[in-house]
């Protein structure tokens, strides 16, 4: 074996060629081993993923067996899945209805299959609860169109699947100013595709506010909740973070953020401080769509 090592040395032949490397929130460099077992000690682990990465999406599944082999009670949830399709997904890992099924009436992505279909059939395997965290799309949509104040005139089951109204939100948050920004400014007079600035602001923030809503009501003693989401949705340390925090100061959670860059091997300093972890991905890597 020391031969063969020296000859791909002498002929500059790599071993291997990274895939990803982890760092922590300063950037130095994680052993993943080291993650997991930070991550199990944790009550809630946000996953921010970037939504059509091949590699992070093969990183959630990789983790969610690890986690389970560190002995931990899990509880899964993810932005993906819409809270008034809760039952749909109950009913499947219960396995009182088929996968066309599931596939058919649930608001699923176009990337279900190869990106999410995996967390759940885990889910069902070891019997884990599965929790559809997000706003249904259509309220989201009705507060980006005519603000917050909207979501007054639904019923109270319709309401039931959101978190629980008059919501707060820091609009000074640099995530929403952020958004604001690339909006065209801070004004519900500037618009964005015919819509408000400001309201498509709140509409991210009412998904970040539900997302955290199912993710404390499905907390369990003991237990780690790992959430999957995309990485806006938990970036330094805001949106479904802060909403977390707001309700419980106590809570030990810790964030994951997926980031691509061309040279995965140098620290890029525009990550500092995004979240507990970096995962750096080549800019290259496979996209899902």
């Amino acid at each position: 074996m020391k031969a063969l090592l020296l000859i791909l040395m002498v002929f500059g032949i790599t071993v291997d060629k990274p895939t990803y490397v982890i760092y922590n929130e300063k950037g130095k460099s994680e052993d993943y081993d080291k993650m997991v077992k930070k991550l199990s000690q944790a009550d809630v682990v946000l996953f921010g993923e970037l939504h059509n990465n091949a590699l992070a999406h093969w990183l959630q599944l990789q983790l969610l067996k690890d986690l389970q082999k560190e002995g931990n009670t899990l509880v899964l949830g993810a932005e993906m899945f819409e809270a008034d399709n809760q039952i749909i997904i109950d009913e499947y890992l219960a396995g009182l209805i088929e996968a066309r099924h599931l596939e058919s009436e649930a608001k699923i992505w176009d990337n279900y299959k190869t990106d999410y279909k995996p967390l759940l059939e885990f889910a069902k395997e070891h019997q884990l609860p599965f929790v559809a965290t997000n706003i249904p799309r259509r309220y989201a949509s009705l507060v980006a169109r005519q603000g917050l104040d909207s979501l007054k005139n639904l019923t109270e089951e319709a309401k039931s699947y959101m978190a629980p109204l008059p919501i707060v939100i820091d609009m000074e948050l640099p995530s929403y100013q952020n958004m604001l920004e690339m909006m065209g400014g801070g004004k519900n007079s500037s618009q964005h595709n015919g819509i408000g600035a400001e309201n498509m602001v709140k509409a991210q923030a009412i998904k970040d506010a539900s997302m955290a809503h199912f993710i404390l009501q499905n907390l369990e003693e003991e237990s780690t909740f790992l959430h999957f989401n995309g990485s806006y949705h938990s970036d330094n340390f805001e949106g479904i973070y802060w909403y977390l925090q707001q309700a419980n100061p106590n809570l030990d959670i810790v964030t994951i953020s997926t980031k691509e860059q061309e040279d995965i091997s140098q620290w890029n300093k525009d990550f500092e401080n995004v979240a507990n972890y970096i995962i750096s991905i080549p800019t290259d890597m496979t996209k899902t769509y």
